[in-house]
């Protein structure tokens, strides 16, 4: 069952309450901007989003099979083989043999693709200071906060999901 709709109307306080829907809406608009502003970053060094999802992902964990890659980058494997067969085919990622396992690859980043990988990081820590980085320290706490527990609410809301 949905919860009720809340509209804004004074409190009790004297304030107006807060629309969650408003709020939602809010921060999908906010996370389009975002992720639009990022990706013409990193098209300017020559990334889409997604490869660069896989190239930071493989900074955090190299070794990672396909499958593993896919469930970390919440797509399919489908998605990302393709994706991995052009950055395999750039120079920027490389398939290794796995010991004792016929069927899967183990990926890693080649020294072009550590380069371009810190240099996408970089240009998303510096759109992140620019922006994000602007507001009071204890701002930023109380964002993460909340941003942490909707996401907690969002898991329970779902079960079976991944944790």
């Amino acid at each position: 069952m949905n919860a009720p709709l809340v509209t804004s109307s004074p409190t009790t306080s004297g304030t107006a309450a807060v629309d969650p829907l408003r709020v939602y809406f809010r921060f999908v608009r906010l996370s389009r901007r975002i992720t639009a502003a990022v990706a013409a970053e990193l098209r300017v060094i020559g990334l889409s989003i997604p490869q660069f999802d896989v190239l930071s992902t493989l900074t955090e964990r190299e070794g990672l099979t396909q499958q593993d890659l896919a469930a970390r980058l919440y797509v399919t494997k489908g998605n990302v083989s393709g994706l991995v067969d052009r950055l395999v085919e750039a120079g920027l990622v490389e398939r290794r043999a796995i010991p004792g396992d016929r069927r899967s690859y183990a990926l890693h980043l080649t020294a072009a693709g550590i380069d371009l990988a810190a240099r996408g990081i970089a240009a998303q820590e510096a759109y992140v200071a620019r922006t994000l980085g602007r507001l009071a320290p204890e701002d930023i706490a109380e964002f993460e906060r909340l941003v942490m527990r909707w996401r907690d609410l969002a898991r329970d809301a779902e079960p079976g999901e991944v944790r």
